[in-house]
């Protein structure tokens, strides 16, 4: 046996992480970024003693809120295209439960994040502990299996030389591209502070490199033959292209074989938006562009996207009875959805074998000049709606021209999440580099947004962040405007109060219903909030202003690339205007009976577009 080092499980755990690296641009680095920490009696005495020793090589952040530090974690990893992540650790009950949403995130995302929630007692002597969940008919069940089925891995330690398997596991999850996304070691509390005799090997450093599989030469043949015999290909760029850091082969790609591309939006930024074949998003909030070309392509190249509903647009959007799909993605389970033909690689890798095995071949050139054609239609539109304005109540498009005139560009990063906004960035913000445009769309989550910023932040503090957000998300986490300022972290925040759930509210109108429970106004209430939301940014630290158009937005971030600090925009903007140009049918379903004539009309709508799907 070789030499060992006697460690409680929680030194044991900070001194494994410290000693993982991983290599960006040639320099090896630590692969985790740091670790954001709430405290509690379940393991300040434990995790915090020793994060507190190892603290000069691995950084622990405080937070003001469990969900939203998981949020920066998770936007931190992605803002690194999976490169790199973070560590979040709680105290049991409340705290740990609050990380569970965010972990749905990571999940759906397949972003990695390490979760250490403190757990019971493993030795059962104080039963039940503060903040432990008794169920009555299993002594086994605690409040962190809630992380079961939003985690890739999850181990309950209850001895501490579990750890040691449990940890390698772990990086092994978190770095895989294939299993990638949250990790939960549910750490008793106990069990923290038990010494154990570990082998030093375990603390070797350890660098981490992308694996990057290669294309299975049958699943590649037939691929290369689908393609040379379609007429009207597109290929759909998913985060797995930004994932990969194959943006560069994207274009590459798309030029050499002149074949149109449109981007979900995790796949936003893969391609810069001003390329001549990027005809922008696709689906049920995509441009016009975009979805013409899918309603007629007769084959797509699916290019690291799992083919969510609102690409495919409830799967109505492709209308051409000849369609062929091919699947070119690291998780043969996205690559064979919906009878797509699998070409299960990395998608840089698939992409370069794709392209030298179709030598000499290019797409009709009548595809190119339609989505040009369609590409011109669609910017007149684009640009229409995001044109300056005097209304008192602008639009969610108005407020994005005036964003991306004032502070736009290659080195700025638009982050969002919930509500109306995410289909109007999707259409119409100007993504030109790699990761400046940031979404959490996958699990649609309100309340990452500012969180999401710092964490973006924190991985490229270089970096112009701008997180644009409505009143209703923001009032369900803010906190993290403080840790902001704490950290010394610009963000720039664009509040844009519409006074409830104005999507939603569009949403239910659209579907036949009444005004009923989204806006403030159609709300139960005694008393209508008056929330002054520059008072309260300005009470965590922030330089907020509030203006009264289109044109004081502009000049006030123009005015704000002097501060030293969080600046927070708020601006009140009309909650019922839509881009009315592009977008597509998403299915949510309509009553089949109601005693409403305008419910009754939407369900007539509703069949009637429900025979365009693909069923299947």
């Amino acid at each position: 046996m070789g030499k060992t080092i006697r460690l409680t499980m929680a030194q044991a755990v900070a001194h494994f992480l410290k000693k993982q690296m991983t290599v960006v641009d040639g320099k090896k680095v630590p692969i985790f970024g740091g670790v954001w920490a709430i405290f509690g009696h379940g393991n300040v005495a434990g995790i915090g003693e020793a994060l507190y020793q190892v603290r000069g090589e691995l950084t622990t952040y405080r937070a003001h809120n469990e969900q939203g530090m998981a949020h920066a974690a998770i936007a931190y990893a992605k803002a690194n295209f999976r490169s790199r992540f973070m560590a979040c650790t709680t105290s049991i009950g409340p705290g740990a439960l609050n990380m569970v949403t965010a972990a749905g995130v990571a999940h759906v995302n397949r972003i990695p994040v390490l979760f250490l929630p403190g757990d019971v007692f493993a030795n059962r002597a104080p039963d039940p502990v503060l903040q432990q969940i008794e169920d009555f008919g299993d002594g086994t069940v605690s409040a962190n299996d809630a992380f079961r089925p939003v985690s890739r891995y999850f181990d309950r330690i209850t001895r501490p030389e579990q750890i040691i398997s449990a940890l390698k596991r772990a990086m092994q999850v978190l770095t895989d591209p294939l299993d990638c996304g949250p990790v939960t070691l549910s750490l008793c509390q106990d069990v923290q502070a038990e010494a154990y005799d570990y082998p030093e090997s375990l603390f070797d450093e350890k660098v981490w490199a992308t694996r990057r599989p290669q294309p299975d030469a049958d699943e590649l043949a037939n691929a290369i033959a689908l393609i040379k015999a379609s007429q009207k290909p597109v290929i759909v760029a998913g985060g797995g292209v930004l994932y990969s850091q194959a943006t560069k082969e994207l274009a590459a790609f798309a030029e050499a074989h002149a074949i149109p591309v449109v981007v979900t939006q995790a796949g936003k930024s893969s391609i810069n938006e001003t390329h001549p074949l990027a005809i922008g998003s696709v689906g049920v909030t995509g441009t016009s562009a975009a979805n013409a070309i899918a309603e007629e392509t007769d084959l797509v190249i699916a290019v690291g996207t799992r083919c969510q509903d609102f690409t495919t647009g409830s799967w109505a959007l492709f209308k051409n009875d000849s369609l062929r799909m091919v699947g070119l993605n690291i998780a043969a389970y996205d690559a064979v959805k919906h009878d797509s033909h699998p070409l299960v690689a990395d998608a840089r890798e698939g992409l370069k074998a794709l392209s030298s095995g179709l030598s000499g071949w290019k797409a009709p050139a009548a595809l190119a000049e339609k989505a040009t054609a369609e590409k011109k239609v669609w910017m007149e539109a684009a640009a229409k709606a995001m044109a300056t304005t005097n209304a008192a109540l602008p639009s969610d498009a108005q407020v994005i021209g005036a964003v991306a005139r004032s502070i736009g560009g290659d080195n700025t990063t638009v982050l969002c999440a919930a509500g109306g906004l995410p289909g109007e960035l999707h259409k119409l913000w100007p993504a030109t580099a790699p990761g400046s445009y940031h979404m959490e769309y996958g699990f649609s989550c309100m309340g990452y947004e500012i969180a999401g910023g710092l964490g973006a932040k924190m991985a490229h503090p270089e970096r112009d962040v701008v997180v644009m957000v409505g009143d209703g998300s923001y009032m369900m986490m803010n906190s993290e405007i403080a840790t902001s300022v704490m950290l010394g972290l610009k963000l720039n925040i664009v509040v844009l109060d519409n006074r409830g759930y104005g999507c939603i509210n569009r949403l239910q109108m659209g579907t036949g219903g009444a005004n009923f429970n989204n806006l403030l106004k159609d709300s139960y209430h005694e008393v209508m909030p008056e929330i002054d939301f520059r008072a309260h940014a300005e009470s965590m630290g922030a330089i907020a202003v509030k203006v009264a158009s289109i044109a004081e937005l502009e000049q006030a971030i123009a005015d704000s690339k002097k501060n030293d600090r969080t600046s927070v925009f708020l601006i009140d903007t009309d909650p019922l205007i839509t881009t009315e140009a592009g977008g597509h049918w998403w299915d949510v379903a309509v009553p089949e009976v109601s005693p409403r004539e305008e419910v009754n009309k939407a369900r007539k709508g509703y069949v009637e577009a429900r025979a365009s799907q693909r069923i299947g």
